[in-house]
C-alpha cells in the first residue's frame, strides 16, 4: 500500500475512533444529569411531652431533589435539623416514631398527583442519635419512576410521633418541592 493511502486509512480510522469516543462521552454526560434541588426550612417544633427548664425545640431544613435520566425520574431528600440535645443527653425515648414521606409527583395544572411514594422510618433513629450539639442529617433512599411526557418533581414531609404525649403522628411538617425536571 503506498504511504499516502496508508496515512489516509490511518487518519480515517483515528477519526472514527475519536468520533465514537466523543459520542460515548456525550451520551454518558447526558445520562449523568444532575439533580435539581430546593432547600426549605420549618418553624420550630416543641416536644409536647417535656415541660422542663431546658430547650426542647426542633428545627428542620429539607433538601428535596429530582432529576431525569435515561427515561426515569429519580427523587431523593435530605433532612437536616437542629435539636435540643447537648453533650451526653441524647434520648432514645423522644419519639415513638418519626418518618420522612418522599413523593414523586407529576407537575400539572392544579394539584400535582403523586406517582410514587415511600416512607423512610430511619429518621427516628437519626434524630435520637443527633450529635452532641443536637444537630444532624438523614438522607432518604432514592425513588425511581418510569417517566412519561411532562415534568416531574420531588415533594415530601416529616411526620413526628412524640413519645409520652398519648397521640400518634402529628400533622405533617411541610416543605417546598424541588424544581421540576
Amino acid at each position: 500500500m503506498p504511504a499516502f493511502k496508508r496515512t489516509a486509512v490511518t487518519l480515517l480510522a483515528a477519526a472514527a475512533v475519536t468520533g465514537t469516543t466523543l459520542a460515548a462521552a456525550t451520551t454518558a454526560s447526558a445520562s449523568a444529569a444532575s439533580y435539581q434541588c430546593k432547600t426549605s426550612s420549618s418553624k420550630s417544633f416543641d416536644d409536647p411531652s417535656y415541660n422542663g427548664p431546658d430547650s426542647d425545640n426542633w428545627e428542620f431544613d429539607v433538601k428535596l431533589c429530582a432529576k431525569r435520566s435515561g427515561g426515569y425520574i429519580y427523587t431523593t431528600a435530605t433532612v437536616y435539623w437542629d435539636g435540643p440535645y447537648s453533650s451526653n443527653t441524647n434520648n432514645h425515648f423522644t419519639f415513638d416514631n418519626a418518618r420522612f414521606h418522599l413523593q414523586t409527583k407529576k407537575s400539572v395544572r392544579g394539584t400535582d398527583p403523586v406517582v410514587k411514594s415511600a416512607n423512610y422510618n430511619g429518621l427516628q433513629g437519626a434524630l435520637e442519635n443527633s450529635s452532641s450539639a443536637g444537630n444532624g442529617s438523614y438522607k432518604t433512599g432514592t425513588l425511581k419512576y418510569k417517566a412519561g411526557s411532562g415534568r416531574y418533581l420531588a415533594d415530601g414531609y416529616i411526620q413526628l410521633n412524640w413519645s409520652g404525649d398519648g397521640k400518634s403522628y402529628r400533622a405533617p411538617i411541610l416543605f417546598s418541592a424541588s424544581p421540576t425536571v
